[in-house]
């Protein structure tokens, strides 16, 4: 290279690089400058450093994936073969995989694969970022619930760090291993290795800040883990060290995410998540724990946290990540939501969290959360008692998913529709169904619980009184033993209702009073309407008048409250959204028929008595 020649190079690149960090960034200015720069036929190092920073420039700013295609394609085939070259060579290989993913074509998970698969075999004599491009190559095939591939490139990734001594990223691997383990269930593997992992971060991993870290994610796993089990007690404690770990990350004294990567050995500063993000990630799974044990008001308290907090983090960069954690979040507190009684606050949600879906930068979020999207809506017609609609939106629930829990709990739900609409024919094959697949396969105790209760819902509803009993005891032994609040209300306040229907009026009292005291602490309003008219009836019985007219009273208000939040359900837009049966959700008001709004029965609603029975 003549010095003329360098010094024309040197000039434009120091012009693109004062475009780029000008205030504000003249990226279009960065851009030519970079472009006149390969006109000029340059070495091959430099075409191909330059051509990948006008592929990042065109990525991070612009929307022309084309042309950053064409720019990475051409910086990955020059730097492909040249020695000592990584820097460039292995940003070049990530970035292209990342853009063909985008692409979203048929072809672009084979390109992606081959991109990562050549450099992953070029990277083996640089650990930093061989490991990095195994995660990324993990993350790739997970995404496309290719699972045992990527539970085999973890694995490789642990050989390959043990090899090189790299604890903390021996570490990253196997949680990275059993975070896909628990995706798919495989219950007995994903206790294994995180117990493995958990004793070597107490004994070998020696930087506390490192280790502070990484428990975080090995907490979220843990906590993770029992939630997916619906064991809901047995998390408590692994969820309280999480709160105080993620507090001690987030102190000011704490190091910045850089500064931990630094801290340690320099070929390990790969991060699982930013610790800001890590921070929402607690909230999430706290509001998950608060859900699913009926605490409905730390569920919401800790939702609107959470939202704030990503609502912060998205005004810096709208990461994708961030939208999913939000969808999640959404998905809880409407559960939670149906149960308090609040529909329309329910359904405008379900809008909201449509929107999200719709408004992420990842196209493909409204694709993997429909099944979500139906089953909330068929909660939400179950609770307005529209039948019809519930039974569609469950079926499209369950056409829209894989995952083994979902479909169960949509069938669930879908079994008490077919109870309320008195279809013992589809009741039927739809228990059997469930009592199959539980025998061979269920490992979530609040589903296992589930079934029992709507077993001895049906039996009930059959006037066989002694199932009902049976099932319902062991219904409430489960629920009792995880503390499983909204499922223990559910089954007292049933069980009353059989002692009263055998005119055992001593135990119905026994059974109801708890019921009220634990559906006030949720608060579950269908389970109080419920037992309020159980109540009135068992004062009467005893004749006293005073406790009978204090619980016809409680059982009026109950009623006039889920009346009029149905009315005003069924008179805004958002309600169309239960005329969405298949393909995207529509953006607009459904021009389509209006639903004809129902009364709900006032004696004795049990139109959405396993909303919360979810497991996530």
């Amino acid at each position: 290279m003549s010095s003329s020649q360098d010094s024309c190079y040197i000039s434009l690149l120091g012009l693109a690089e004062y475009f780029r960090t000008s205030n504000p960034p003249e990226i279009r200015k960065s851009i030519q400058c970079l472009q006149a720069l390969n006109s000029l036929h340059p070495p091959q190092k430099v075409e191909a450093r330059t051509n990948l920073q006008i592929g990042q420039l065109l990525m991070a700013h612009t929307s022309n994936y084309d042309l950053a295609r064409f720019h990475l394609e051409q910086a990955w085939t020059l730097a492909e073969n040249i020695v000592a070259f990584d820097d460039v060579k292995f940003v070049t290989a990530s970035l292209l995989a990342q853009l063909y993913q985008q692409q979203e074509d048929v072809s672009s998970l084979p390109k992606s694969n081959k991109v990562l698969r050549k450099a992953i075999e070029l990277s083996q004599s640089n650990f930093y970022w061989h490991s990095r491009l195994l995660l990324q190559l993990a993350q790739l095939h997970a995404s496309n619930k290719q699972f045992i591939l990527a539970t085999e490139l973890l694995s490789v990734g642990i050989d390959v760090s043990e090899e090189y001594n790299a604890v903390f990223m021996k570490i990253l691997f196997m949680l990275s291993k059993a975070m896909i383990l628990i995706v798919v269930r495989r219950t007995n593997e994903v206790t294994t290795i995180l117990s493995l992992a958990g004793a070597i971060i107490e004994t070998q991993l020696h930087n506390l800040h490192q280790k502070e870290y990484i428990k975080v994610f090995f907490l979220v796993l843990q906590v993770c883990y029992y939630l997916v089990i619906g064991q809901v007690k047995t998390v408590k404690p692994y969820l309280k060290l999480l709160q105080q770990s993620i507090q001690i990350i987030m102190a000011p004294n704490f190091p910045s995410d850089e500064g931990v990567a630094s801290c340690g050995n320099t070929t390990e500063n790969i991060m699982w998540l930013p610790k800001e993000q890590l921070y929402v990630l607690v909230y999430l799974v706290t509001v998950s724990h608060s859900m699913m044990a009926g605490y409905m008001d730390k569920a919401q308290k800790y939702t609107e946290k959470a939202l704030s907090q990503i609502d912060k983090l998205k005004q810096a960069k709208k990461q994708p990540i961030l939208y999913v954690f939000q969808i999640i979040l959404m998905e809880n507190i409407i559960m939670c939501r149906l149960v308090m009684g609040n529909k329309f606050i329910a359904i405008q949600e379900i809008a909201f969290a449509r929107d999200i879906c719709l408004q992420s930068p990842n196209s493909q979020l409204v694709v993997t959360h429909l099944a979500q999207l139906h089953c909330l809506l068929g909660l939400y017609s179950m609770s307005i008692s529209l039948f019809e609609h519930a039974e569609r939106q469950f079926i499209s629930c369950i056409d829209e998913t894989h995952d083994r829990e979902l479909k169960l709990f949509a069938n669930l739900n879908l079994a008490i529709v077919y109870l309320r609409t008195k279809r013992e024919q589809q009741l039927g094959l739809i228990l059997e169904a469930i009592s199959v697949e539980s025998a061979h396969s269920l490992h979530n105790q609040a589903l296992l619980g589930s079934f029992y209760y709507i077993q001895g819902l049906n039996s009930f509803y059959k006037s066989n009184f002694h199932d009902a009993k049976r099932f319902l005891r062991e219904t409430l032994k489960m629920a009792n033993s995880e503390d499983l609040n909204r499922l223990t209300a559910c089954t007292l306040v049933l069980l009353s209702h059989v002692f009263l229907s055998i005119g055992n009026s001593k135990e119905s009292m026994n059974m109801v009073t708890p019921a009220m005291q634990v559906a006030s602490k949720i608060p579950d309003i269908h389970v109080q309407l419920w037992g309020s008219a159980i109540l009135k009836d068992l004062h009467r019985m005893s004749r006293d008048t005073i406790l009978e007219s204090e619980a016809y009273n409680n059982h009026l208000a109950f009623s006039q409250t889920l009346l009029a939040d149905h009315y005003k359900c069924t008179k805004s837009s958002e309600h169309n959204l239960i005329n969405w049966f298949t393909g995207l959700p529509p953006t607009s008001n459904l021009a389509t028929e209006s639903c004809s709004s129902v009364t709900a029965s006032c004696e004795m609603n049990m139109s959405s008595s396993s909303t919360a029975f979810s497991s996530q």
